[in-house]
């Protein structure tokens, strides 16, 4: 009876512990205050979009866009208050990451293809996280890898 009891304790904690897909989100389902300060930043963005994610243990908005001026796109990280975070970097074409990362990678995903990597530097002190989109076994997953090359999240897109 009490390995049954452990088990479905188990079950519980592991169910809990599945992800949410990542999600983008349109201009208008991204909340006020931000799109107020992102619009006093940049009056004249384009082709806006946003996906919640998480770095530095918190919650932010990653929002994607171009300028009407320079059609590259633009990453910035804003806090649900509405205040602005950090850019993000793509360093998508460069090797930036420590080399364990790659070894981390292939424990996770036997054979992957990263398809995007952003850069954020933490705006507060030390330290850097790599937001990954990889193509694994014809999946997409989002993955957030610290400075050390360790793996902090992974989800299913």
């Amino acid at each position: 009876m009490r390995n049954n009891f452990l088990n479905l304790g188990f079950l519980v904690l592991a169910l809990s512990s599945v992800s949410v897909n990542a999600e983008i989100l349109s201009k208008d389902a991204i909340p006020s205050p931000i799109l107020d300060q992102f619009y006093k930043r940049h009056p004249n963005a384009i082709d806006i979009s946003a996906e919640k994610k998480t770095h530095f243990k918190q919650a932010l908005y990653e929002i994607t866009f171009k300028d009407e001026k320079d059609k590259a796109a633009i990453i910035e990280l804003y806090r649900g208050n509405g205040h602005f975070f950090v850019n993000g970097d793509n360093v998508t074409t460069s090797n930036m990451m420590p080399a364990i990362a790659h070894d981390n990678l292939k424990a996770a995903f036997d054979t992957y293809n990263i398809k995007e990597a952003i850069l954020v530097v933490n705006p507060n002190g030390v330290g850097e996280e790599y937001d990954l989109t990889v193509n694994a076994a014809g999946n997409n997953w989002s993955v957030i890898i610290d400075h050390n090359g360790n793996i902090t999240q992974k989800e299913r897109d």
